[in-house]
């Protein structure tokens, strides 16, 4: 990948980043400072975002939870340069989205970000091999064959290569979009509800396939999940409700995500900070 306009190679960003308890050497993969996001004005104004500010560490898979309408999904889409914030700054390695003009956003999200969907945006007249290097081919990228090769045979779809999507099944499909997030090596993916058309065993394959992505080929994973399940592949779990960020789970477990996730639907929001404070590891936005 050739860096723009003002990158800083690797090195200088790992010196340049500041500390920060949920990162690695290298400084944060995503951040977000005081986000906000409103929609609408005056009597129809709807904040979705409400001054959240958190980092997600390179080398992590980080699950995003909270109840319908906390605004999960908002925060990913601007984080991943879907969505523009109302006020507040993202950025993902050193660069700073809002500083980016509109070839330069779509470089980055060529070259340093790798999306998976719920619907999982394939082409239909593709194969599975033209769909996972269609990225690549669309920046005019070479493909390294030995890691496309490392990939395929991790996600097992050796043989299923030259199959367009409708002789898939959904976990194959799934699969194949993995692989496409995968294969131009992102700084990291983004993953929205990719396994909300699943069932619980091609669920379980492709939440496996991102675990191993972070482990095996140190890649930096977030999703948006409503299932404990899902989020339990996670090292680190934020909450979301009503706009902000009202608590931060590391090395979670699924049992535990489901009564925390049982506690934010039941409380009102003026007593959803009070509830994660006492909740023993929060971080506030």
């Amino acid at each position: 990948m050739t860096p723009t306009d003002g990158d800083q190679t690797p090195a200088e960003s790992a010196e340049s980043e500041s500390a920060h308890p949920d990162q690695r050497p290298g400084g944060p993969a995503a951040r977000a400072q005081h986000l906000s996001k409103i929609y609408g004005a005056g009597d129809t104004e709807v904040r979705a975002l409400d001054d959240v500010s958190v980092d997600f560490g390179q080398g992590r898979f980080t699950a995003i939870m909270g109840p319908s309408g906390s605004g999960k999904s908002t925060l990913m889409h601007c984080l991943a340069g879907l969505d523009t914030a109302t006020s507040g700054s993202v950025t993902i390695g050193d660069v700073e989205l809002t500083t980016l003009g509109d070839k330069q956003m779509t470089r980055l999200r060529r070259d340093r970000i790798g999306f998976v969907f719920q619907s999982f945006n394939l082409v239909p007249t593709l194969t599975a091999r033209e769909n996972i290097t269609l990225p690549l081919d669309i920046a005019g990228r070479e493909v390294d064959t030995q890691w496309f090769d490392m990939v395929v045979d991790r996600l097992g779809l050796r043989d299923r290569l030259d199959h367009r999507p409708n002789e898939l099944s959904g976990g194959q499909q799934q699969r194949v979009a993995c692989a496409r997030a995968l294969i131009g090596r992102p700084d990291i993916i983004f993953g929205d509800e990719p396994t909300g058309n699943l069932d619980s065993r091609s669920s379980g394959e492709v939440l496996s396939i991102l675990r191993a992505a972070v482990d095996e080929f140190g890649q930096t994973v977030v999703i948006v999940t409503h299932d404990p399940r899902a989020a339990g592949y996670a090292d680190r779990v934020v909450f979301l409700a009503d706009g902000h960020v009202v608590n931060d789970i590391t090395d979670p477990d699924a049992d535990e995500i489901f009564e925390y996730m049982k506690q934010l639907d039941r409380a009102p929001a003026e007593s959803t900070a009070t509830t994660a404070a006492t909740h023993g590891r929060h971080e506030g936005a």
